[in-house]
């Protein structure tokens, strides 16, 4: 059971970085994400409890319904400083929060929780978790490695130059928050039927700490450093006494800090990722 979490809830942080990684590839730190996981999840939940939908409908309804709000609301912040973005991301964290804790009990859960999600075949989860993990992993190294990735690393570095040189701005970031809200969405879901329940103290800005700790120690210039970070950030607290399981969220800070001041670019940098793929290259020609 305990080897089922673990991996189960590494994938739900690699893909919630990742959503976080999609927008910073503009320089937005896009944290309505979270927000998207609370509405699909709570959706989900409302939805299999009460009408009994399967998780494969759920699932797809999630996704759709995080892409909806990404969407919405990315045609008023598709084009917005990192600043008002932020602002928009944590105001949608506690509107969503707040909701989900003064509808009826009987509906939401409301602060207690909502328990007794229906129970999905584990080796199910991670099947669907994982192939998740593969298939958008494949999709944002295409982008990446694509117009509309060179698009936005130049956007990153200087958003006037990138627009003079006729990059639309506004539509890239549209893009990007709509394919972020979706992950959100479908981390919503997953988290719901991993657990079985929901709780709204769950998707408040300790989630935040933790996939911008991974997203940063990992390394933002590369989705393939939140593959290696997130198992072993999320693994080395799992190993600390229980007299310091709450100190987890002040160890992230810490960690967090100290990357950004030592090692800006994270471990895993772009530079390492295409000296490691110009040796591969050597590697197959020999």
């Amino acid at each position: 059971m305990q080897f089922f979490y673990f991996f189960a809830i590494t994938a739900i942080y690699i893909l919630m970085t990742w959503s976080f990684y999609l927008p910073y590839r503009v320089g937005q730190l896009h944290f309505l994400t979270i927000a998207n996981m609370t509405i699909s999840g709570y959706f989900a939940a409302f939805a299999a409890l009460t009408w009994h939908w399967p998780f494969a409908l759920v699932l797809a309804l999630g996704f759709i319904l995080g892409a909806v709000v990404g969407f919405l609301t990315s045609l008023a912040i598709g084009d917005a400083p990192c600043f008002a973005v932020v602002i928009v991301g944590f105001t949608f964290i506690y509107i969503t929060k707040t909701i989900v804790e003064n509808v009826k009990n009987s509906i939401l859960g409301g602060p207690e929780g909502l328990y007794g999600i229906p129970m999905v075949n584990r080796t199910t989860l991670i099947i669907v978790l994982y192939a998740l993990v593969v298939v958008i992993g494949i999709l944002i190294h295409r982008f990446d490695h694509s117009r509309l990735g060179r698009a936005s690393s130049a956007v990153f570095v200087e958003k006037d130059l990138a627009a003079s040189t006729g990059v639309n701005i506004k539509n890239l970031g549209i893009f990007l928050q709509t394919f972020a809200s979706a992950i959100g969405g479908l981390c919503g879901v997953l988290y719901a039927f991993i657990m079985r329940s929901l709780t709204p103290q769950y998707f408040t800005f300790h989630l935040v700490g933790i996939c911008m700790t991974i997203l940063f120690v990992g390394g933002y210039a590369t989705p393939w450093g939140t593959v290696f970070a997130a198992p072993i950030l999320y693994g080395i607290p799992l190993m600390l006494p229980p007299s310091l399981q709450s100190w987890k969220v002040v160890i992230y800070g810490v960690l967090l800090l100290l990357v950004l001041v030592f090692k800006p670019e994270g471990f895993i940098s772009r530079q390492l990722v295409y000296r490691i793929e110009h040796l591969g290259k050597k590697y197959r020609m020999h």
